[in-house]
């Protein structure tokens, strides 16, 4: 196992375990975690993501830490749109959807206020637009 996958798998362990709190550069940073469906391994794939809440949607940013590359779990969603969703105590499932235009722009800016470090991920990100991704909780 790569020390990147250790790691997240340290940060879901505390996440699980705590009900949502996770310590370290985490400490208080909105964080859920997404599983999505592994595009070639068709196998739950679950990763750690800073949020946004938006009403009562939540929405999660691709940025990768500003890698010239989309996170995995980005590229997975986009063949599979639902997803599970933990966040705090709860889970459920959700759709996916990527947000463009006036509403990327609008929730994009709405987390570099929130988490003004997010401007240096584009930043880094150079030609990569970071995709803005919209949870919509499943209805029942």
């Amino acid at each position: 196992m790569s020390e990147r996958l250790r790691l997240n798998q340290l940060v879901i362990d505390e996440f699980r375990s705590a009900a949502g709190e996770v310590g370290g550069d985490y400490s208080g940073v909105p964080l859920l975690l997404l599983t999505t469906t592994g595009l070639r391994s068709g196998e739950p794939r679950t990763a750690p993501t800073t949020y946004l809440a938006d009403g009562e949607r939540l929405v999660v940013f691709a940025a990768n830490g500003g890698r010239p590359v989309h996170p995995a779990w980005y590229r997975n969603l986009l063949a599979d749109p639902v997803v599970r969703v933990e966040v705090g105590e709860q889970s459920y499932e959700a759709t996916a959807a990527v947000a463009d235009g006036a509403e990327r722009t609008r929730l994009w800016q709405l987390q570099v206020a929130a988490a003004p470090y997010f401007a240096g991920f584009q930043e880094r990100a150079g030609d990569r637009l970071i995709p803005v991704v919209v949870l919509t909780r499943a209805a029942g």
